[in-house]
């Protein structure tokens, strides 16, 4: 801990990396600690890498300490500490400790600039539709008050586009259901038309008519010939030909809608991010859940995380007793919007290779929260 707490005040930390881990979380693999700087001072940032994501929280020194010390008396069994004039090893086994230091040289500190440019896929600032949608003023910069939707555009640009290279069709035809303002639609056109040089087609279906009418009025005036906007819900809207169906916070069954239209497409991407989870919170409250969890059921807070788990998790069957393999993660970090698991759906009809045993396992899910129907079943007609 001395070693850590002195090459973090000197500035010569590289990095602490800890493994080995053994605690309660079975998903957490390790954690990568680094030395950063942001506005209100120095930090400690913590990576944790989980098998299908990575959380990133950053503390002060003496939280960090803290925490540094519970982790390796308890739940790490090894580290590995870099800084600039030695590198120190620490294994753990039962009550003994073995530590082993190397000394180094012409090892220089990395940057600890937080704010330092990224490699994102989007670049440039001095576009149209970023100006129309309030990202970048007059001058051309982003926003202050708008650095977080850049790089959360940017990031979903990251995941998204990778999807879409990937489908087979020469111009594939993606459809965003409730668009809103089409943060998504333009980043991605702009991302795919202009540097992967990637031609798609893009449709944002949104309720709202003037939503509806100033996308298409920035499409034209960003030369996005390809990019259009319709009213209407997503019910209304004819999704034949699609071969990617995205909502991302389409509240509560209206994910289910836009589910159940990228099914009867037989899209070969369905990519969801779900808002709310009203439908199955409300069974869940009115049924009869399995006394076992009257535990987790108890409080107010628990029972919409479960609802969330539960709904998500009966989507993720369905699509899967539909022909498709199923994945979901968390797309942004939850310091930008607390909704942000995305359920990803790649069309293989070799998913779904015991469809009794899904279905047996839907059923069991379902007795098990008291839950009579999910929306999407009622869709498919199930």
């Amino acid at each position: 801990m001395s070693a850590t707490r002195t090459a973090f005040a000197d500035g010569a930390l590289v990095r602490l990396r800890l493994g080995a881990y053994h605690g309660a979380d079975s998903d957490l693999k390790s954690v990568e600690i680094k030395k950063i700087t942001v506005k209100g001072g120095d930090r400690l940032s913590f990576t944790y890498h989980y098998k299908t994501r990575d959380i990133i929280k950053n503390f002060v020194e003496p939280e960090a300490l803290a925490l540094l010390r519970t982790a390796l008396s308890r739940d790490f069994r090894s580290a590995q500490l870099a800084t600039t004039g030695f590198d120190m090893d620490f294994e753990r086994t039962g009550d003994q400790m073995l530590v082993n230091r190397t000394e180094v040289s012409g090892r220089a500190a990395p940057s600890t600039d937080h704010n330092r440019a990224k490699n994102r896929p989007l670049t440039a600032t001095d576009k149209p539709w970023l100006k129309a949608l309030g990202i970048v003023g007059k001058d051309g910069a982003v926003r202050h008050n708008a650095q977080d939707k850049f790089r959360q555009i940017n990031k979903m640009v990251e995941i998204f586009a990778p999807l879409i290279k990937a489908i087979g069709a020469e111009r594939p035809l993606i459809v965003d259901m409730g668009a809103g303002k089409g943060y998504l639609d333009f980043a991605l056109y702009d991302f795919l038309a202009t540097v992967a040089r990637r031609p798609v087609r893009i449709v944002g279906v949104e309720m709202r008519h003037q939503l509806v009418a100033d996308g298409n009025a920035t499409a034209r005036a960003s030369g996005f010939e390809a990019l259009s906007f319709q009213s209407g819900s997503i019910m209304e809207f004819d999704a034949t030909g699609a071969d990617a169906v995205i909502a991302l916070h389409a509240c509560d069954t209206a994910t289910d809608d836009a589910i159940f239209k990228g099914i009867g497409a037989e899209a070969s991407l369905i990519a969801v991010a779900p808002c709310c989870h009203k439908q199955i919170r409300r069974q869940m409250a009115d049924g009869h859940p399995d006394q076992r969890l009257n535990a987790l059921l108890r409080h107010g807070i628990f029972v919409e995380r479960q609802a969330e788990m539960v709904t998500d998790t009966l989507r993720a069957l369905l699509l899967e007793l539909n022909g498709y393999r199923t994945k979901v993660f968390e797309f942004v970090s939850d310091a930008h919007t607390p909704k942000n698991n995305l359920i990803v759906a790649e069309r293989d009809l070799r998913a779904a290779r015991d469809p009794d045993a899904v279905l047996r396992q839907i059923a069991a899910i379902k007795t098990m929260f008291g839950i009579r129907r999910h929306h999407l079943e009622d869709l498919l007609g199930l």
